[in-house]
């Protein structure tokens, strides 16, 4: 038997139902908070933000798979929250999510913090340091940018 295929969605914050917004925060929280031990303030104020965009995977049951968000900061756009649950890693979701973003972000440059170890990772999409690293949540970052096509 195989597993029902995951639906892409992309939404603003006013148009999340209660349960995707629990989803979403859900997941960042088990793979940021938990799982890598980085207590932050998940709830940032960002996601509310009108031009904040949120895309997604998720299955017939409404689980979340994996998620990003796209932040509007002026003359530039910021991808963050990059998560995928544990069940999903693999599949190529994350890639599939930020190759969205940076469509949404047609020709503005898109910025992003990277943990470090996955600065390789984001350079297969363009993106490149900009900058040195630093230490967030007891985690080595590296600040990347990526120009418009």
């Amino acid at each position: 038997m195989t597993a029902a295929p995951l639906r892409m969605r992309t939404a603003r914050f006013a148009e999340l139902t209660g349960a995707e917004v629990y989803g979403l925060c859900r997941l960042r929280v088990d793979v940021f908070v938990v799982e890598q031990q980085c207590p932050y303030p998940e709830l940032d104020g960002r996601d509310l933000e009108p031009a904040t965009v949120h895309l997604w995977f998720e299955d017939d049951d409404g689980a979340v798979a994996a998620t990003i968000r796209v932040l509007d900061d002026g003359d530039t756009r910021a991808i963050g929250r990059v998560a995928t649950a544990a069940a999903h890693r693999g599949e190529g979701l994350a890639a599939r999510l930020v190759e969205a973003g940076i469509a949404l972000c047609a020709g503005v440059p898109v910025t992003l913090g990277a943990q470090a170890h996955l600065e390789g990772w984001y350079a297969r999409f363009g993106f490149a340091r900009s900058g040195p690293g630093y230490v967030e949540d007891g985690i080595p970052h590296v600040p990347m940018r990526r120009e418009p096509a």
